[in-house]
């Protein structure tokens, strides 16, 4: 079976010469259907990097990105939108919800840019705020909505449409307790109903819901005492928690 996210020594550098700056090193990596994938590690070791160029929202300047089987590297514009569209959800740092849209016509947004009729799009988004249990505030704009609430509207945006991988970028990074444990959960249960997921996060808490935790320091996934493999290339290194 085609595993949904593969990694074939894939990098990133910036710029050219001495002022080259590699933010990913020829990194290998296999994520399962069904994984929940935590990467850790401090600012700037290639944490959002690697997310990146798993959503399609930065290229590789080397390697291949493989999602669904397909080398995204070879996608023009418009297929890398159509695969965020319907394969890849991504819930960004800063949610990116529009403050002049409910949360409904939030998550049916996708749906309706990919030429979904409006009711049609709405019911749908609907479901998926049920899924994260938001529909009672379906018709809330963000700002009546709590961070923790703000930010499950963005998870069921990211799912709306039957898009089966998550990525999502410090979910919890800017939540209280509270709804950081209430978007922990979330990811939990999603997980449980086989959704592919991988984050970014410094949340040990969130660590401990992964089934599988990568440890990045510059660039490179490492394991948790610091050794990288021997030819340089990165390989998934695994600390089960």
């Amino acid at each position: 079976m085609t595993r949904p996210i593969e990694l074939e020594a894939a990098e990133r550098r910036f710029g050219n010469g001495r002022t080259q700056v590699i933010a990913l090193h020829p990194t290998t990596l296999g994520v399962e259907r069904g994984e929940l994938l935590a990467i850790m590690g401090p600012s700037g070791s290639g944490k959002t990097t690697l997310l990146s160029l798993v959503g399609g929202l930065d290229r590789a300047t080397g390697g291949r990105v493989l999602v669904e089987g397909k080398d995204i590297g070879q996608m023009s514009p418009s297929q890398l939108a159509l695969l965020r569209r319907r394969t890849v959800g991504y819930v960004f740092q800063d949610l990116n919800l529009l403050a002049g849209l409910t949360a409904r016509e939030n998550v049916s947004l996708p749906l309706e840019l990919d030429g979904a009729r409006v009711a049609a799009a709405q019911a749908l988004a609907a479901q998926a705020l049920q899924s994260v249990g938001l529909g009672h505030l379906a018709d809330r704009y963000p700002d009546d909505l709590s961070g923790g609430e703000q930010q499950r509207v963005a998870i069921a945006r990211a799912l709306v449409g039957g898009r089966g991988i998550v990525l999502a970028d410090e979910p919890t990074g800017a939540l209280d307790s509270v709804g950081g444990k209430e978007v922990i959960e979330l990811l939990s249960r999603l997980h449980i109903a086989g959704q592919t997921i991988i984050l970014v996060t410094h949340d040990a808490n969130v660590a401990n819901a992964a089934d599988t935790v990568l440890l990045m320091r510059d660039g490179r996934i490492v394991s948790d005492d610091g050794a990288g493999d021997a030819d340089g290339d990165s390989m998934t290194t695994i600390g089960s928690l």
